[in-house]
């Protein structure tokens, strides 16, 4: 938790209060429905919360914004960025639905009232979004088919619309194919922990 402080200074009482919650929360769920690897449950905020939290890093989320996080899993990166930022919507969604129920869970035990979570593919959500995130749940290309005309037409952020994605490795052949502009952000270039030493936010402007 002091790593989630010492990058994200400004915090509320209810946001600490809130992070300091969610150790506790997955450890509880993840005994019963597998949704956090057994071998990273001790690096619980490095590997999850704050992973998830580099979006925060690339783009701060303006009020009232809509974003969609597909393959969330156990709500990742969703639920740390709904604490973050408590005046957007966060909808999660996850093809498995016993994740989903987790999602729900985890969101009821902290009072978060910004986040919708569905259990649906991916393909047959409607509506539009200023940004759609995700964790490394497939090749760029394939996710991209999933997202088609999901994006709100107008842009309100620094960052026209699209998709913000956490990956790790080399990402030049799985990105040659996409015909949308792009850019890898480091995330060592926030982060000191060597955990995050070829991870990346990659992303992907879907509107002009």
């Amino acid at each position: 938790m002091q790593k989630i402080r010492t990058y994200f200074a400004d915090l509320s009482a209810n946001q600490i209060e809130q992070f300091n919650a969610l150790e506790a929360l997955y450890q509880t769920w993840n005994s019963q429905i597998n949704v956090i690897s057994r071998k990273d449950t001790a690096h619980f905020y490095e590997r999850h919360v704050l992973h998830s939290l580099a979006i925060a890093k690339v783009l701060r989320f303006e009020k009232g914004s809509h974003i969609l996080d597909i393959g969330t899993g156990g709500g990742f990166p969703g639920i740390p960025l709904a604490i973050l930022y408590p005046e957007v919507e966060f909808h999660l969604v996850d093809s498995i639905g016993k994740k989903i129920k987790v999602v729900q869970e985890v969101a009821k035990a902290l009072g978060l009232k910004n986040v919708k979570a569905s259990h649906a593919r991916a393909e047959t959500i409607d509506g539009r979004y200023d940004f759609i995130i995700s964790r490394a749940v497939t090749q760029m290309p394939v996710f991209l088919s999933w997202v088609k005309g999901k994006s709100k037409p107008k842009n309100v952020h620094p960052l026209k619309n699209g998709i913000l994605y956490l990956k790790g490795g080399d990402l030049k052949e799985e990105l040659a194919t996409v015909r949308y502009p792009l850019r890898e952000y480091a995330i060592t270039d926030f982060f000191d922990e060597p955990f995050f030493e070829t991870k990346k936010v990659v992303y992907v402007q879907l509107v002009p």
